[in-house]
């Protein structure tokens, strides 16, 4: 854009933001929200979105309105929904070519995104490459046998280049993390930057129904404790600690906290939820409930929320329980805590747990040698942890 930016950015009425596509990235979106409600907070804001995430933008301050696409939406239906909306502006958080067309196809004057290629020319506003951003690059298993072999340095490369490790060093810029990069979207509009909380909310009645559907209610009223087992990972297997880890760390904390196990997960979870469960119950005298498959987006928020503790892989549910105030031990392998981790970076209320493989992370989806930096991470440091928060 060129010359003075017209009223219609400068004081918007409607604004349209597109939404990202999965549940952890959606929560790691909130602070760039609220720092956009707290800029305009007079405006209409509409959230475009997945229908598999509308449920978490219900009763969020920040959304006036929610507009659901389904996966069988292409791109013309989507712009189709958008262009009744009169909206002044569009922030675009996703970097794809499809999300930056389907705003300029809904003719909304000013739209706003990433420079990224094969979009620029659908946006009137192409954001460089923000300071301190760390881009996320697979290693190749060569990479990975290499610095198995201590043939290859374990380093972090400075920023705007390929991430090789997560841990935090000299080099690992201060704003590495994920929701920086929304924070710089919205501050294009002036909003402030400096990172807030990631921030989701559920409703007493929500819980109160929740509660009773699954049978929860005696045991919250009782005062007992109850923590959460989450052992899915929607991006492979590289993410997940082993089952029979999760059974052995979830028997330790029955036995020390004498609470009741919640076993979460989604669908493709639930072969997995099942045979944790059924240990768990074969093995212990202490209530556990399976709920694997069972809740929707907003149940699993209510549940969630009255539990002491989140046992999870990093995964969406991690990012969800975070950011409604529960605590999380996190098993991180082929991952990075720097720039994905839960809730506001720094927080000690999450117990992010690594072990020291050199090729961790490599951000593939399957190991190709033998897991060593999820095998790498004991029973007993995970119970530990756990202990640490439960209350």
């Amino acid at each position: 854009m060129s010359g003075n930016p017209p009223p219609s950015i400068l004081h918007p009425h409607r604004i349209l933001v597109r939404g990202v596509n999965w549940l952890g990235d959606a929560v790691m979106t909130t602070p760039a929200l609220l720092r956009l409600r707290e800029r305009f907070p007079d405006a209409h804001i509409a959230l475009l979105t997945h229908e598999k995430l509308a449920g978490l933008w219900s009763r969020h301050p920040v959304v006036n309105e929610t507009i659901p696409f389904s996966a069988d939406d292409g791109i013309v239906s989507v712009s189709g929904k958008l262009r009744g909306g009169q909206f002044d502006v569009a922030l675009v958080f996703p970097n794809s070519p499809r999300s930056a067309l389907e705003v300029w196809l809904a003719q909304i004057p000013h739209r706003i995104g990433y420079a990224r290629p094969w979009r620029n020319v659908f946006l009137t506003q192409a954001v460089p490459m923000r300071p301190g951003l760390v881009v996320m690059r697979k290693r190749s298993a060569s990479e990975v046998k290499q610095l198995v072999a201590g043939s290859l340095t374990h380093h972090v490369h400075p920023p705007q280049s390929a991430c090789y490790g997560g841990r935090a060093t000299r080099n690992t810029p201060s704003t590495a993390h994920q929701i920086h990069e929304y924070l710089h979207l919205v501050a294009t509009l002036g909003a402030e930057h400096t990172p807030l909380a990631p921030l989701v909310f559920v409703g007493e009645d929500e819980i109160e129904v929740a509660l009773k559907k699954f049978g929860l209610s005696p045991i919250v009223a009782a005062g007992q404790p109850v923590f959460a087992l989450n052992p899915g990972a929607e991006y492979g297997p590289a993410k997940r600690w082993p089952a029979e880890r999760y059974i052995a760390a979830a028997r330790e904390i029955q036995r020390r906290a004498n609470a009741v196990c919640l076993v979460l997960g989604g669908k493709a979870d639930v072969e997995t939820a099942t045979t944790i469960a059924g240990s768990l119950t074969q093995h212990a005298t202490r209530n556990t409930f399976n709920l694997a498959g069972k809740t929707s987006l907003r149940e699993l928020m209510a549940v969630l929320k009255v539990s002491s503790v989140l046992l999870t892989n990093d995964s969406g549910p991690m990012h969800v329980a975070a950011a409604l105030g529960t605590p999380v031990v996190v098993p991180f392998g082929s991952t990075s805590p720097e720039l994905t981790g839960p809730g506001l970076p720094g927080d000690a209320r999450h117990k992010l747990i690594q072990s020291d493989a050199p090729c961790s992370p490599c951000f593939l989806r399957e190991c190709p040698i033998d897991f060593r930096c999820m095998n790498g991470i004991s029973v007993e440091r995970v119970v530990d942890a756990a202990m640490t928060v439960i209350r």
